[in-house]
């Protein structure tokens, strides 16, 4: 008897034997067979044609509930949070916040599902959504990102995090709406330390998060020292309470953007510290002519990962929740253009990026969840080369998407 599976990827290169192609057997939601030639069938069958399969694509970090509201807000806040400097990012800050005047539910919603259905058109299908949540923005975002969260539950993982933007000290009342976003089941811890006054209140930012971090025993991602200020020291404040808290692994900081500016004997402290707290960095070279020291980082087994940040909002007018596009664009920013550097800027956008959301079962591997993409192209070069749109997206054992790229061209 034939044995059965719900789909059957064919003929496919995959990172690990580049030089070999084989078949993919999935069913019930899990990869449960990989070898050259299944005799089995699938109810839905993919020829690969030879070309690259691998793990789907995450975001680790994108502030979903302010999506497309680039020409809503206007270039104030990005012609400061540009300047080469980035000594203008605190104001950039607050002038972005007059959007959230505006905030409702209904309209959030509207754009926050067209982000995630682009996502997955792009064989994304993971986000970490970060979410105002403050004395502005009050509880309107969180309640369109959990409904889109629940209703594309069984197509893809959005993980909400409350996010405290204009800070905790400086906008008394933000910690509170946080507690009653995590209440409604929000699922990260959110932070961003750096925007307070003084060292004090940066600190008590994190330990008042953290309390609450501890209280609904959830993951925290906060947003450090996103300026051109060397003395910002939020990153390392956020290591140490992860390690006192032993909150080991659980921890993610975003941007870190003025570690590019720190002296070598205190990066290398920091480095130390991020290690033993096994903390993850995002980065997000793109948004901002800052970046976390990510080469370095990673050459001393720091895990990074890539985030989209912003689609086409008060920092950044571009994004589309499509990654390959990110690697791309880094690839340039990092002066990563060996193959090498390519492979890495991959992990990325994969592996180190499933990492810093603790997704379980993530992999090209024989019980793991069945997240894949089949792309058009046979190496991981060309992918990030031309940044084509996936033939085939697969995810939690599910096609979701089925991309069809045919150009009539009338040259000859």
């Amino acid at each position: 008897m034939v044995e059965k599976f719900d789909i059957v990827i064919r003929k496919a290169r995959t990172r690990v034997h580049p030089d070999k192609l084989v078949d993919i057997a999935i069913a019930q939601g899990k990869i449960v067979e990989i070898k050259e030639g299944i005799s089995g069938k699938g109810e839905f069958e993919i020829n690969a044609n030879g070309n690259l399969a691998t793990e789907a694509f995450v975001n680790p970090h994108l502030h979903m509930c302010k999506v497309y509201t680039f020409l809503m807000i206007g270039e104030e806040a990005l012609k400061l949070y540009h300047e080469k400097s980035m000594g203008g990012a605190m104001t950039a800050i607050e002038i972005a916040a007059e959007i959230k005047k505006k905030y409702h539910e209904s309209w959030i919603y509207e754009n926050v599902k067209k982000a995630a259905l682009e996502a997955l058109k792009y064989g994304c299908i993971a986000i970490r959504a970060f979410v105002d949540t403050d004395t502005k923005a009050k509880l309107e975002g969180i309640k369109a990102l959990l409904r889109v969260r629940d209703e594309l539950k069984d197509y893809m993982t959005i993980q909400v995090v409350a996010f405290p933007q204009d800070g905790v000290i400086r906008d008394p009342g933000a910690d509170e709406y946080c507690r009653k976003a995590l209440e409604m089941g929000a699922d990260v811890v959110g932070g961003i330390p750096w925007i307070e006054y003084t060292d004090e209140d940066a600190q008590k930012h994190i330990d008042i998060m953290f309390e609450m971090a501890k209280e609904f025993n959830k993951d925290v991602a906060m947003l450090t020292d996103d300026a051109g200020d060397p003395g910002l020291r939020t990153t390392e404040m956020l290591a140490r309470k992860a390690i006192k808290e032993g909150w080991i692994g659980r921890v993610t900081a975003c941007h870190a953007r003025a570690m590019q500016l720190y002296p070598d004997p205190y990066f290398r402290k920091l480095v130390a510290l991020l290690k033993r707290a096994n903390m993850n960095i995002v980065s997000d070279p793109h948004t901002g002519p800052l970046h976390a020291r990510v080469k370095e980082l990673l050459d001393n087994g720091v895990n990074v990962a890539l985030g989209q940040d912003d689609i086409a909002d008060a920092y950044y007018p571009y994004g589309r929740n499509h990654m390959l596009e990110i690697a791309f664009l880094n690839s340039h920013l990092l002066w990563w253009t060996t193959l090498e550097g390519m492979e890495r800027l991959y992990d990325m956008i994969t592996k180190n990026a499933a990492k810093v959301m603790r997704l379980p079962n993530y992999g090209l591997c024989v019980g793991c969840e069945a997240n894949l993409v089949v792309l058009n192209v046979k190496s991981v070069y060309e992918a990030i080369w031309y940044q084509d749109i996936p033939r085939y997206v697969i995810s939690k054992g599910k096609l979701v998407a089925e991309n069809k790229l045919e150009t009539k061209l009338y040259v000859k």
